[in-house]
């Protein structure tokens, strides 16, 4: 049996962003794995000592297309938590619904991924298409179908009235129906079992080393949610379903991911139901935000997303640190990919819904 090496990127099928993956194989099986990152970093971290507390919401929120409602999220925390700024009750659940809005969509593009690497594009096509009806939302309440612009400090830039509750009920109403059918095709479809069932193994005890969040880890069996672990926003009034299973192969990580679309759907409308009336931000006076810091964090479509914000007596912050959710999760990958067939690289990588926007900022 032969021995020999696979570069597997910069540019690759798994993935529209450069990560380089240095295979080692025996045959047609994975037998080492190297990761190298680095070829996009962008200097976010820098960009935002050189911009005002206020200005850095919409530049946070342009760290990630797809998580780009928990950075601005989870950066307003910071801020909030230095200032002592108290944010409205209903900019807590219009925040929730804006966090709710991004995950279907977030993890609806991932197990459509999936379909299509497996090449079954016709639920690939499907699966997007009742994405589509989520990206129609966010254009229709938002006025943007990625970057949203929901958040505030101290509260957020957007409100729902009556209409607004009505035309999005409906709509996940319908986007509901289409899951469930969805969720039936990916537990059912030997395309899809046969390509994923026992592929990429993330064993609970490796998970737990690796320290992988978010559902990577779920599907591992670790029953951990920052939604109700350290509830922010509206979740401490909400009830939130968190979703384990125990194999954590990559048919349980798109199953975990299904089963979060509609949960999140039960939540977008809960806070619907409870939406109190109030101002929707705290003061349209921007406040002096003095010297501080605070960690925060959120649970991104990705998993735990955490900040770290140190104020000085700049009107700048002095630091913006952030760790992301992809960065815990590429480690396990080494794990997944051990004796894994060449064919299966690539549905492999894209089961842990990897991230290099959010990871090389």
């Amino acid at each position: 049996m032969s021995n020999f090496t696979i570069p597997v990127g910069p540019l690759h099928v798994a993935l529209e962003e450069p990560m380089y993956f240095r295979i080692d194989v025996e045959g047609e099986t994975v037998s080492h794995v190297d990761i190298h990152a680095g070829h996009v970093h962008r200097g976010i971290e820098y960009l935002v000592t050189k911009r005002n507390v206020f200005q850095n919401v919409v530049l946070t929120e342009r760290v990630c297309s797809l998580c780009s409602n928990s950075h601005p999220q989870a950066y307003a925390m910071a801020i909030e938590h230095i200032a002592g700024i108290v944010v409205p009750p209903r900019a807590q659940y219009l925040r929730a619904v804006a966090d709710e809005v991004k995950r279907v969509a977030s993890h609806l593009f991932n197990v459509a991924i999936l379909a299509h690497l497996v090449g079954f594009d016709a639920l690939f096509m499907h699966v997007m298409d009742v994405r589509e009806r989520m990206q129609d939302v966010k254009e229709s309440v938002f006025g943007n179908r990625m970057d949203i612009g929901a958040n505030a400090i101290g509260g957020v830039r957007y409100d729902i009235d009556g209409a607004g509750i009505e035309y999005l009920t409906a709509q996940l109403d319908v986007i509901d129906a289409e899951v469930v059918e969805i969720t039936e095709l990916y537990r059912s479809n030997g395309s899809i079992l046969g390509r994923t069932r026992g592929v990429g193994v993330l064993p609970h005890d490796a998970a737990v080393d690796c320290g992988v969040v978010g559902p990577v880890a779920r599907a591992s069996g670790i029953d951990g949610d920052i939604r109700v672990n350290a509830p922010y926003t509206a979740y401490d009034r909400l009830e939130v379903a968190v979703h384990t299973l125990p194999d954590g192969d990559v048919w349980s990580r798109a199953m975990v991911r299904l089963a979060e679309v509609r949960t999140a759907i039960d939540l977008i409308r809960q806070c619907l139901r409870g939406l109190p009336e109030g101002p929707t931000i705290e003061s349209h006076v921007r406040p002096a935000i003095p010297a501080g810091e605070a960690v925060t964090r959120c649970e991104a479509p990705r998993g735990e997303l955490i900040y770290y914000v140190r104020m000085g007596d700049s009107p700048k912050p002095e630091r913006v640190k952030w760790r992301v959710p992809s960065f815990m999760n590429w480690d396990a990958l080494r794990f997944m990919l051990h004796r894994a067939k060449i064919a299966d690289i690539a549905i492999i990588v894209n089961s842990i819904d990897p991230c290099i926007s959010c990871t090389e900022r």
